[in-house]
């Protein structure tokens, strides 16, 4: 489950802020247990226990499942992570692109594949020939098995221009057939066809469904993914903030008329799960490939 500083989170926030619901969680965290259980092992009476259980729950952190005539408490999540704002840096001018992902200009992929709109799917699933379909410009979620899918953005640096920082920010996630929570995927990163690095994607996302994700999106099937935050400075690569490789800004090459983005599941990667793109109108980020140079 992913978080950020808004509103919309407030309700995880507040579950979260209580020794007992906290107790909770990690009881949850080694076997189901139903109301009577968890009361009598927090020494608390079931009406209590009960109002503890249903914030969690309107949190999407728990949920209920029958088993027989027992009604059991389970845990959803495994996993809850918090974004902050970014931080802006004044002192630098921004070239700004966003990229819709069906806007790719090559690819080769395998199946699982398919492009998802706004209102269903484009063309048919498991198909690639349909990752040429012209409707692919509107599509806000792509996923496929194995290969790459690679993307082109005009290079708006002129000659008086020094690149400082680049910063690429995209939702991604693994791809398994509907989906699977617990599928790593090797995800290589390129840009300007240089090998930038790798991030290992945890799994195909359907705990809970997708900030963004449209309506007649199936609940099993992938909801969002993460967000991730390349960025390349003069003295090496960070992901998420934290160091990622030894790749520099003068290691990419700048003098091309375009930027090419490449996402890839290599054929000698170790997890080879697939990968899925997120665009607007789907997953936790209402936004597109995000690239931006910051220059002076």
């Amino acid at each position: 489950m992913q978080l950020d500083i808004s509103n919309s989170s407030l309700s995880v926030y507040k579950a979260l802020a209580s020794p007992v619901r906290i107790e909770i969680i990690k009881k949850l965290s080694r076997k189901q247990m139903n109301v009577e259980q968890l009361a009598k092992s927090l020494k608390l009476s079931s009406t209590i226990t009960l109002m503890h259980l249903h914030k969690l729950e309107d949190a999407g952190i728990i949920s209920f499942e029958r088993s027989g005539h027992n009604k059991l408490s389970r845990l959803k999540v495994d996993e809850i992570t918090i974004n902050f704002p970014k931080k802006i840096y004044p002192n630098f001018q921004i070239y700004h692109t966003t990229i819709p992902v069906g806007q790719y200009t090559h690819y080769s992929i395998t199946p699982s594949c398919g492009l998802a709109g706004p209102k269903g799917y484009i063309g048919l699933v498991d198909e690639p020939k349909y990752f040429m379909d012209p409707e692919r410009m509107s599509a806000g979620m792509v996923w496929f098995s194995s290969g790459f899918v690679e993307y082109q953005t005009p290079n708006l640096l002129t000659n008086g221009d020094k690149l400082e920082m680049l910063d690429l920010s995209v939702e991604l996630g693994s791809e398994f057939p509907f989906s699977n929570n617990v599928w790593p995927s090797d995800i290589t990163f390129f840009i300007n066809n240089l090998e930038i690095g790798t991030w290992t994607s945890a799994g195909d996302f359907s705990d809970v469904r997708g900030k963004y994700t449209p309506a007649w999106v199936p609940d099993d099937v992938n909801q969002y993914g993460l967000q991730k935050i390349i960025r390349i400075t003069n003295h090496g690569t960070y992901l998420d903030g934290k160091p990622f490789t030894n790749t520099c800004l003068n290691d990419l090459e700048l003098t091309t008329q375009t930027f090419t983005i490449r996402f890839e599941i290599k054929s000698d990667a170790k997890n080879q799960g697939g990968c899925t793109i997120f665009g607007k109108g789907f997953g936790n980020y209402d936004q597109d490939i995000d690239l931006k140079l910051f220059y002076s």
